[in-house]
């Protein structure tokens, strides 16, 4: 178990690549808090990890919100003493083509997908400095490196993260914290696995191993940068695609 007894917070924890990573931080060791706006949405999540003997919180946190992850973080604190690692997964999209692109609609998406990761990331590395350790990993995307057509405010959200992991990473190096980025290319999850066998199929052909990732590859990626075995690894993007960028 390489994160025994860690305290790990996950946003955008009730399905997906969240929920994933939460599971998979579970069976490491580690004492997971889930967030995700609505608590009912990780019942799920939440008895998946007692099931296999996790220790585990959940709170009703949108990212937007400051004060409501002050309020999750105060309670942890309260609970468990610490927190060992952030996993800034919570995102959201609005595609559309920029011309036809509503105003809202991009300020919504800068608002979780990079507001939220500043809020998050400002106020955990507050308590991880005070610790004198912590680790910091952020979900950016393949799109956050060569952009995507019809994708203007994700992409910019995802470059805008990597740009933040990077400073963080600077910045944050001396209080004994390390910042990284993990970059997913096509992950099956419950939205994609919507989209039609064809569309599908396009997306494992743009991969030279012809296959799609599921959000367990994802989970696997975080919980070795989480780990001690990734402690010299800082400021970095790893790109889990399946070689798609290539």
């Amino acid at each position: 178990m390489k994160l025994k007894d860690k305290v790990v917070i996950v946003t955008g924890a009730a399905r997906g690549i969240g929920k994933a990573t939460a599971i998979k931080f579970a069976q490491e060791g580690a004492k997971v808090v889930v967030a995700n706006i609505r608590l009912e949405s990780m019942d799920e999540v939440v008895a998946e990890i007692k099931e296999i003997g996790g220790e585990v919180l959940a709170y009703d946190v949108n990212v937007v919100n400051r004060d409501q992850i002050q309020v999750m973080v105060d309670d942890i604190i309260s609970k468990w003493g610490r927190i060992d690692v952030l996993v800034n997964n919570a995102g959201i999209t609005a595609d559309n083509q920029l011309l036809k692109m509503p105003e809202e609609d991009f300020d919504k998406v800068i608002a979780v997908n990079l507001k939220g990761v500043y809020n998050c990331t400002q106020i955990v590395s507050a308590v991880m400095a005070e610790k004198g350790r912590g680790v910091i990993l952020n979900a950016s995307s393949v799109v956050g490196v060569y952009g995507n057509f019809g994708q203007t405010n994700y992409a910019a959200t995802k470059f805008g993260v990597i740009g933040m992991t990077k400073t963080w990473a600077k910045e944050l190096g001396r209080k004994g914290i390390r910042v990284n980025a993990v970059a997913p290319g096509f992950i099956l999850t419950p939205m994609t696995e919507k989209m039609p066998e064809k569309v599908l199929e396009l997306m494992k052909d743009k991969s030279p191993i012809r296959l799609l990732g599921m959000p367990e590859d994802i989970a696997n990626a975080y919980a070795f940068l989480a780990s001690d075995e990734a402690k010299f690894i800082t400021g970095t993007v790893l790109s889990v695609d399946g070689g798609v960028v290539l």
